[in-house]
C-alpha cells in the first residue's frame, strides 16, 4: 500500500510541476465505470468470518444476509428481514464472496482523480475516484445523475461519525457509490450513510445507524446493533425502448390523441427531437401523449425521443397525415332540407289537400270520357 501511494503521489506531483495547476476535490471527474458485484449484488450484509446481530435492539435488513467462508450468523432473533434470506455455506453465498473479491480488486485498481483527502464533511463532490485517510463527521454531498459513479479508496480504515450524512443530488443513485477499505470500517450511528462498503477486514455498525447500501466484508465479521440497512433496489437501470406502434392519421378540426409508450427503468420522459408536430398538437413530456385539435391539413414528420438517464436514449420517427375536413352540403340541398324542416316545424298536415286534389282529377277524367261517349253515340 505504501508503494502504491508513493507511486500515485509521484505521478501527481510530476503532473502539477508540468502544467502548474492545483487539483481540487470538487473538480468534475468521471469514475472509470461501474463496479460489478455479480451475485453479491443481492446481499445487504455479507461477512467473512461471521455476522452478528447484537441484542440491544432489532436490526432491520432489506436484502440478503450471508457469511462465507465462516458459517456463523448469530443473534438472528434480533434480525427483522424483508426481501431476502439468510445464507451460509454451502450455497450461493460462496459465489457471492468470490464475486465480492473480484469487485474489491476492481475498485482498488482504479486510478484516483483526487488524493490526500481526509474528513469529507462539508464537501460537495462530483463523480470520480477519491483516495485518502477517509473519514466522515458531517454532511457529504454527491452531485451527479443516474449514470454517475463515486469510488472512495481508503488508505487504511474508514471512520463514519454519528453526525455523518451523505446526500445525493441531481438524480445520483446510491447503487453507484462504493467505499473500498483495506482494513476495517466503523459506522457510528450515522444519520444516513450511503453506498456499498467493501472492507478487507471487519465492518462494525453501532446502534441507530441508517444505511442505504451494502455492508460487505471479505475476511472478518460484520457486527450490527439496532440499525437499518436497505440494499438499493433500483440498481438495474434499463435504457428505454419505444414500444408503441406508429400514430394514426387525423382530420383538421377534429380532436386528436395518440400516446407514445416506452419501457425502461426509471420511467422515461419524452421530447420532440426533430421535425414538427401537426399544427395545433402538443406532446406531454411525462405521459408521452400527443394531443390537441389539428388546424392545418398536411403531412407532418417528426421524431420523438424517450430518455431516463440511462444511455442510450430511444428515438422513433413518425409521419402523420392530417386530412382536410369533410365537404359541407351544397347550398341548394341545404335549402331544400331547411324548407322541409320548416314545414315539419309548422305542424301543417298535407294529407287532406292531397286527397282532395286526387278526387278532382278523377272526376275530371270521368266527365271527359262520358262526354266523349255521348258524341260518338250521336254520330251513329
Amino acid at each position: 500500500m505504501v508503494q502504491k501511494f508513493a507511486h500515485r503521489s509521484a505521478v501527481l506531483l510530476a503532473s502539477i510541476a508540468v502544467i502548474g495547476i492545483a487539483i481540487l476535490p470538487t473538480a468534475a471527474y468521471a469514475a472509470d465505470g461501474p463496479i460489478d458485484l455479480g451475485t453479491a449484488d443481492t446481499f445487504a450484509v455479507l461477512g467473512g468470518s461471521e455476522v452478528t446481530f447484537a441484542a440491544t435492539g432489532p436490526t432491520t435488513v432489506i436484502g440478503d444476509v450471508g457469511v462465507s467462508p465462516g458459517t456463523s450468523v448469530t443473534g438472528q432473533e434480533n434480525l427483522v428481514q424483508t426481501g431476502g434470506s439468510v445464507y451460509a455455506p454451502p450455497s450461493l453465498v460462496d459465489q457471492a464472496k468470490s464475486d465480492l473479491g473480484t469487485a474489491y480488486g476492481v475498485a482498488d485498481g482504479l486510478s484516483p482523480d483526487v488524493i490526500d483527502l481526509g474528513d469529507l464533511a462539508g464537501q460537495s463532490l462530483d463523480p470520480g475516484v477519491y483516495e485518502g485517510e477517509l473519514s466522515l463527521t458531517g454532511t457529504l454531498t454527491l452531485a451527479g445523475d443516474a449514470n454517475s459513479y463515486w469510488v472512495f479508496q481508503a488508505r487504511s480504515s474508514l471512520i463514519v461519525g454519528s453526525d455523518a450524512e451523505v446526500i445525493l443530488t441531481g438524480g445520483a443513485n446510491s447503487c453507484n457509490v462504493f467505499w473500498q477499505v483495506p482494513t476495517s470500517a466503523t459506522i457510528d450511528g450515522s444519520e444516513l450513510f450511503v453506498g456499498t462498503v467493501m472492507a478487507n477486514q471487519a465492518i462494525t455498525v453501532t446502534s441507530g445507524a441508517t444505511i442505504q447500501g451494502r455492508l460487505l466484508a471479505l475476511n472478518a465479521a460484520v457486527t450490527l446493533d439496532n440499525d437499518t440497512i436497505t440494499r438499493p433496489s433500483d440498481c438495474d437501470n434499463v435504457s428505454p425502448t419505444i414500444t408503441s406502434a406508429g400514430p394514426t392519421a387525423g382530420t383538421a378540426g377534429t380532436e386528436y390523441s395518440y400516446t407514445v409508450t416506452a419501457s425502461g427503468t426509471p420511467t422515461p420522459t419524452y421530447t420532440i427531437s426533430g421535425g414538427t408536430l401537426p399544427t395545433g398538437l402538443g406532446l406531454d413530456a411525462t405521459s408521452g401523449t400527443i394531443s390537441g385539435t389539428p388546424t392545418t391539413p398536411g403531412t407532418y414528420t417528426f421524431a420523438v425521443t424517450a430518455s431516463n438517464g440511462t444511455t442510450p436514449d430511444a428515438s422513433a420517427t413518425y409521419t402523420v397525415v392530417i386530412a382536410a375536413p369533410l365537404i359541407a352540403a351544397q347550398p341548394a340541398a341545404a335549402e331544400a332540407v331547411a324548407a322541409g324542416e320548416q314545414l315539419a316545424e309548422s305542424g301543417s298536415d298535407l294529407t287532406l289537400p292531397i286527397v282532395l286534389g286526387g278526387a278532382l282529377l278523377a272526376a275530371g277524367a270521368a266527365f271527359f270520357f262520358i262526354a266523349r261517349g255521348a258524341r260518338i253515340a250521336r254520330r251513329r
